[in-house]
Parts: C-alpha cells; sequence; structure tokens
C-alpha cells in the first residue's frame, strides 16, 4: 500500500474514534446534567376583589374566588367604564332606622350574641357591614309597642316651659342600644325625626294625624333644642334633624300633618333660630317625604329667610321617582339631599326586592346626588312587631329576632351591605357609565379604593368588562345578582 493512501485512511478511522468519543461525552453530560428546568405557568394576579349576591339566595354576600385582573386584550363585552378624575358628591353613609321596636328586639337577645351582633353591623372588620348612618325617632314612630312623645300631659294640661320633658321612655331601649352602638363606632351619624308633636301642642287629641298649633311653634322649636342637649348629655350627637316623618301622610300612628308653608314658617320663625340662639349645630333637612312632590322642599328653599337654615332634603319613594332628588338638586345645588326611607314587606320577594332597592335606593339614590341611603327598620320579631296598634304590620326588618339566641337575615340586610361594607363615610361618587341592564355606581374611598356596585337588572346573565385607566377585567352577574368589585 501506498504511504499516502495508508496515512489517509488512519486519519479517517481516527476522526471516526474522536467524533464517537465527543459524542459519548456529551450524552453523558447531559445526564449528568439532568432534565431540563420546568417553565412555571403563567399566574393571573388578583386585582379586583368580586362580592356577590344571587337572587336566588344561592349565594349571599360572598367573596368571589376566582382572579380577576386587569389587562388590555380587547373582546366584544360591554364597558362598564370608570372614571376617578371625575367627582360628584360625598357620602356620609348606609344603614337603617333603629326603631324602638328595632331596639326592643334586639335588647332581648344574650349578651354575648347581641354583642356579636352589633360588631357585625356596626363594625369594620371582615365579619362586619359597617353601617355608618341611622335614623331614630323623636318620641314613638308606629314601631314602637305604643305612641308617646317626650312630653306627654293628662288631657287639657300644657308644659310651655317644658319642664316635664323626658327621655325616660327611651332610655333603656333606643339611648341605651345607641351607647353600645357607639361604643363599636363613634364617628356613626344620626338623623331624628318625629312621628307627631306632644297632643297638648296639637289641634287633634290624638296621636293620628291632626296640626300644630300655631301658638306652639316656639316651644315646639325648644322641644327639639332641648331634645338635642339632652342626647348629648347620654353621649348621643345628633348630626341632623327632619321637622317632621312624612308630614302629608297623617293616617299613621303616630303622625301629623304639616304642609310646606307651615314647615316653611316653622323653619324661618322658630326652629332655625331656636337652633341658632342656643348655639346648635344639628342640621335641619326640610320634608322628608315622597319623589312624588318635589315642589314641597323646593318651596322651603325659595324662602330667603328659612334658606339660610335648611341643609337639604330628604326623600323616601313609596312614589314617585328617585330622580326627583336631581330635580331639586339641579334647582338648589348648595344644598344637599338624603334618602332616608324604604321599607321591604312582608309579602315582598328576595329576588324582587333585591333588584329593586339595589337599583333605586342604592344606586338610584347615590347617582341623582344623594348623600345617604337608608333603609326602613333595622329588625323586627317574627310577627313584624312590635308597632303600634294602627302601625305597619307588614314592614320587615333587615334582621328577624327568632329567639333571645337567634336572628335572620332578611334582603334589607343585604341591599344596604353591598354598599355599607366598601363604601364608608367620606367616600365621593365618581363617574361610571349605566345603562341597559347594568345598573351601577362607582366610589372612591377616603383610602384611595374604587368600588363598583352592579346590579343585572336583566333576565339573563350578562359578561362584561370594567374598564379603569385604561385597561379592563371581564366579569359575569346572574340575572337578578348584585356585584361588589373593590380594587385599589
Amino acid at each position: 500500500m501506498k504511504p499516502i493512501l495508508k496515512n489517509t485512511i488512519k486519519a479517517l478511522f481516527l476522526g471516526v474514534a474522536i467524533f464517537a468519543q465527543v459524542k459519548c461525552s456529551s450524552s453523558n453530560d447531559a445526564v449528568e446534567q439532568g432534565p431540563p428546568p420546568v417553565i412555571p405557568p403563567v399566574v393571573v394576579t388578583n386585582d379586583v376583589d368580586f362580592w356577590l349576591t344571587k337572587s336566588d339566595q344561592s349565594v349571599l354576600l360572598a367573596k368571589q374566588t376566582g382572579s380577576l385582573g386587569f389587562n388590555t386584550t380587547s373582546n366584544s363585552y360591554a364597558n362598564i367604564e370608570v372614571n376617578a378624575s371625575q367627582k360628584y358628591q360625598t357620602v356620609d353613609g348606609f344603614g337603617y332606622t333603629l326603631t324602638g321596636g328595632s331596639a326592643e328586639v334586639i335588647n332581648q337577645l344574650t349578651a354575648a350574641k347581641k354583642s356579636a351582633l352589633l360588631k357585625e353591623l356596626f363594625g369594620t372588620g371582615d365579619g362586619s357591614i359597617g353601617i355608618s348612618y341611622l335614623r331614630i325617632s323623636i318620641g314613638a314612630s308606629d314601631l314602637n309597642a305604643t305612641p308617646f312623645t317626650y312630653n306627654d300631659l293628662a288631657a287639657g294640661e300644657t308644659d310651655l316651659a317644658l319642664a316635664k320633658f323626658s327621655l325616660d321612655k327611651d332610655k333603656t331601649g333606643v339611648i341605651a342600644l345607641l351607647k353600645e352602638i357607639i361604643a363599636i363606632n363613634p364617628k356613626i351619624l344620626i338623623l331624628a325625626t318625629p312621628w307627631s308633636a306632644p297632643l297638648w301642642m296639637k289641634d287633634k287629641d290624638s296621636f293620628i294625624g291632626g296640626k300644630l298649633q300655631t301658638q306652639y311653634y316656639d316651644v315646639y322649636a325648644k322641644y327639639f333644642v332641648k331634645y338635642i342637649q339632652q342626647m348629648k348629655a347620654e353621649g348621643i350627637t345628633i348630626d341632623a334633624i327632619t321637622p317632621q316623618n312624612e308630614p302629608l301622610h297623617d293616617g299613621n300612628e303616630p303622625s301629623m300633618y304639616m304642609s310646606a308653608l307651615d314647615q316653611t314658617n316653622f323653619i324661618k320663625a322658630n326652629l332655625g333660630p331656636a337652633f341658632k340662639a342656643a348655639n346648635i349645630s344639628t342640621k335641619i333637612i326640610a320634608y322628608d317625604h315622597n319623589c312624588d312632590n318635589p315642589n314641597y322642599p323646593k318651596a322651603i328653599l325659595a324662602d330667603a329667610d328659612a334658606f339660610p337654615y335648611v341643609d337639604g332634603s330628604a326623600f323616601h319613594l313609596y312614589s314617585g321617582d328617585i330622580s326627583a332628588l336631581t330635580n331639586v338638586y339641579n334647582s338648589y345645588p348648595t344644598k344637599n339631599v338624603y334618602f332616608t326611607e324604604q321599607w321591604t314587606s312582608s309579602e315582598g320577594s328576595f329576588e324582587g326586592d333585591l333588584k329593586w332597592h339595589v337599583r333605586n335606593i342604592i344606586i338610584g339614590s347615590m347617582r341623582n346626588y344623594s348623600k345617604n341611603a337608608l333603609e326602613w327598620n333595622l329588625a323586627n320579631n317574627g310577627s313584624y312587631g312590635p308597632h303600634t296598634p294602627s302601625g305597619c304590620s307588614m314592614c320587615k326588618g333587615a334582621l328577624t329576632v327568632t329567639s333571645n339566641e337567634n336572628f335572620q337575615r332578611n334582603v334589607g340586610y343585604y341591599i344596604i351591605a353591598h354598599a355599607s361594607k366598601f363604601v364608608p363615610a367620606g367616600s365621593i361618587r365618581i363617574a361610571s357609565n349605566s345603562g341597559g341592564d347594568l345598573q351601577n355606581v362607582a366610589f372612591i374611598t377616603p383610602s384611595g379604593s374604587k368600588v363598583l356596585i352592579v346590579e343585572n337588572d336583566g333576565s339573563t346573565s350578562i359578561t362584561f368588562n370594567i374598564k379603569f385607566d385604561g385597561k379592563w377585567v371581564t366579569s359575569t352577574l346572574a340575572a337578578g345578582s348584585v356585584g361588589t368589585y373593590t380594587w385599589k
């Protein structure tokens, strides 16, 4: 064999050997290093907390576990766009009327049960709903066992000096319970309202109907002053009063008729000056009746002498439309509007009441500039009592106390809780577009959190986007359901 060919063959064999060695070495190295690293799955951060109540009661104010992360992936769903730069009214709070009957049944609970309930209602912890506003009656409402005022006298007697004025009939009930509530939430706001003046001041010797006699306007103004001062001495600050509950409804027990002209004259000539003379800062809020008569509060505000004494107007919605609040607000934008009462009936359904009340009372009042939203009675017993002999026998409380150890939460509890738990006093309503079946209202809280309350008023489930600062999250609400969404 020629030397050149021999050398070539040797080189080829050597190359194959080296290649094989290198390949084997590479393979061994791979085994020694182990399998390739596992790439972790993409984790969707939860940017939005979502609390849900379904109209069939299968879910009741429950925080949902799914993740809602803001993104910019486009879709074809409808948008609810929230704009925090466009601000409206500051919110005073959400709550109920603490009637004498409410206090009576709540006070029947054992000390441990009552303490736990009050912390749930008025506390701010995880298990609480943060009620921040209460309405109470000056004397009895129709949801007391019997009618009374703080200056009841024998027939034919008068007490112009109010020497016999006394809070005693409420001291073991509403007043005692308020002290426990204030210990939990010292900042709670309280609105007080009379259902009737003392009978000796009226033109009718009955708790049902009648009018305040003009000769007693001045002493009745002092009755309010004395009430506010004595409540203050009990450690209870009255933030606001209305001169008369439902002044155009004189068939209730108790009740009293007061025309717009009568209320105007009483405020400008007696009540306002009496508060000023006594250095009382308690707000005077006019009207306190239905949305079908916005001209009543407008007549009071149109009076140049009454105007300075009046903080604003209060409304109920047993007739009329919630837009009446905007009607009055637009006419007098320097004056506040309030929503102070709406009942749920013993004959109502959870589904129907949840939809109607959240749409009108929570979302509707807020979108129409109200500073608060109050449902009616906080609590009753299983027979929808106590109430006066001719008082409301169908008013269902937010709670039904069934024994000294047990109570149940009714639809009124969830109506308010979807706002009160998430929208504390001092929050500000911000812009959100609303239309179709997705009724909604948005807020920014004092801590900077954003809150959106949405009610699906339709008959089918709806998937939609919550859009904020150019990004959005997608959520779904079943028909008749209510969702509260919160994010930083």
